[in-house]
């Protein structure tokens, strides 16, 4: 008889948090953290100024890579208020929602090609209380939104393939973040537009000049260790005012 799965760990006391605080949005990706330390990086990253806190799930099949689950957002939910922006790189996608949202989980993003219906599993994200977005590869038409935009609070546009960190920004980045922008503003959407690969303070300029809400950056804010986290997050708040 095989023992009994042991349940996820929850926060006690949830209570939805604010995901507005500046204008253009710096989300850290843990992917980048040190998981031996991974309690100390996460406040540590918070106390830098982060406005998100990025979590990249994969589950060596929809993508070649395999990282973390329930128990780490989990884990990471006990370490901050931060909200706690996951992106499933998983299928199929809808059987670990409900594990995911009693993680802790404030923002659930999703591929449409991992689900069989991605309305059904955008519905489901929202009746566990928690926000709702759909991901898109760097291959995938934008046009793939439509359908679903009155819907979902946020788009990640990749700016890489999927699967690992430390990929270089695709050069044809800004032409597909502009065309979900235009997507969004025609839609009347007030959904967050979120980039995810490569982003350094250039390309953190250009994603924002194309429309870019969020950025997503792992090696760029965990480089060189805590004391400069904070130096690392300014460096991009400034490329991307710079797009102003």
């Amino acid at each position: 008889m095989e023992a009994p799965t042991p349940p996820v760990p929850v926060c006690l006391v949830y209570r939805p948090r604010p995901l507005m605080t500046h204008s253009v949005k710096i989300a850290p990706s843990i992917l980048s953290a040190d998981f031996a330390r991974l309690g100390e990086e996460i406040s540590a990253m918070a106390r830098a100024g982060c406005d998100w806190l990025h979590v990249d799930v994969m589950d060596g099949h929809y993508v070649p890579n395999l990282t973390m689950g329930p128990m780490v957002v989990a884990a990471c939910r006990a370490c901050t208020s931060t909200p706690l922006d996951v992106h499933l790189m998983i299928a199929p996608v809808d059987p670990l929602l409900p594990a995911f949202a009693r993680a802790g989980a404030d923002i659930i993003s999703f591929h449409p090609d991992a689900s069989d219906d991605p309305a059904r599993t955008i519905a489901a994200i929202r009746k566990l209380g928690v926000r709702a977005g759909l991901v898109l590869n760097p291959q995938t038409p934008p046009e793939t939104l439509a359908p679903f935009l009155a819907d979902i609070s946020l788009v990640l546009q990749m700016t890489v393939q999927p699967g690992f960190g430390g990929q270089a920004w695709l050069p044809d980045s800004p032409q597909k973040i502009a065309r979900v922008r235009a997507l969004l503003t025609a839609a009347n959407s007030d959904a967050e537009l979120e980039v995810d690969g490569g982003i350094t303070p250039e390309t953190a300029r250009a994603s924002v000049a194309a429309g870019a809400s969020v950025l997503v950056a792992g090696t760029s804010c965990f480089a060189n260790g805590p004391k400069a986290y904070a130096d690392n997050i300014a460096r991009l708040r400034r490329g991307a005012r710079a797009a102003a």
